[in-house]
């Protein structure tokens, strides 16, 4: 059922579905600490915590840092202000999958990359773009792989923004989807073995995410909302 929290679930029901009978986020907590819902609990806890090793971040020349940003992005005002990150493989493999979460929608979009290169990331961003039109502006980390940011700049037509070192915080919208892909893609997995299908199947499950920031709406609503609108005007 897509591992929907109860209270989301609670109030996407009382703000999008007034045919339905209403429901506490309680109570639904109760019908799964019953014997179904144990079931799934069990299955949950088969995903045990591994130590990430993340990779080495570098200094990149020429960067706009994140102090540069518009307001209007800060205070997600457009889709197609993104923010992009990077989940690694445990020691011993290989291979990392992009994600690029839209700040406004929250909509996530995943790249698996493998080998790994420059020109590896530079085509899976390519990819995204092509399934996210709309993006605009990019907010990354300082990870050697965006040393040729300013290539990117000008062959996908939008603006990078780093954050400054030490500070995950400032992608938010990001580091958010990274924890729960991390409930499916456990730490210490070697990403060059995950088919790249699972990963588009975690990417439309996320896509369908009740969320309360989203007025209990799904990031693909929120997006197929924005395209509509444009398209009608």
């Amino acid at each position: 059922m897509d591992d929907q929290s109860p209270e989301n679930v609670s109030g996407r029901t009382r703000k999008h579905h007034p045919e339905l009978p209403g429901i506490s986020g309680t109570l639904i907590r109760r019908y799964i600490k019953g014997v179904y819902g144990r079931i799934e609990s069990h299955r949950a806890r088969m995903f045990k915590k591994r130590h990430r090793y993340g990779r080495k971040k570098i200094t990149i020349d020429g960067r706009r840092m994140i102090s540069k940003r518009p307001l209007y992005i800060n205070e997600r005002k457009h889709i197609g202000d993104a923010e992009g990150d990077f989940l690694v493989s445990g020691r011993g493999g290989s291979g990392i999958i992009l994600n690029v979460t839209d700040r406004k929608s929250r909509a996530p979009f995943f790249e698996k990359i493998f080998p790994v290169s420059v020109r590896a990331v530079e085509r899976a961003i390519g990819r995204i773009v092509k399934r996210f039109p709309e993006l605009r502006t990019l907010t990354l980390d300082n990870d050697i792989l965006f040393i040729h940011h300013k290539r990117l700049e000008k062959k996908f037509g939008i603006r990078i923004f780093f954050c400054y070192p030490g500070r995950p915080y400032e992608k938010g919208a990001n580091e958010n989807r990274n924890k729960i892909v991390r409930r499916y893609i456990r730490k210490g997995s070697d990403v060059s073995k995950i088919p790249r299908s699972r990963i588009k199947v975690l990417e439309e499950k996320l896509q369908r995410q009740i969320m309360k920031c989203l007025n209990y709406r799904t990031p693909g609503e929120v997006l197929e909302r924005h395209r509509k609108r444009k398209t009608t005007r």
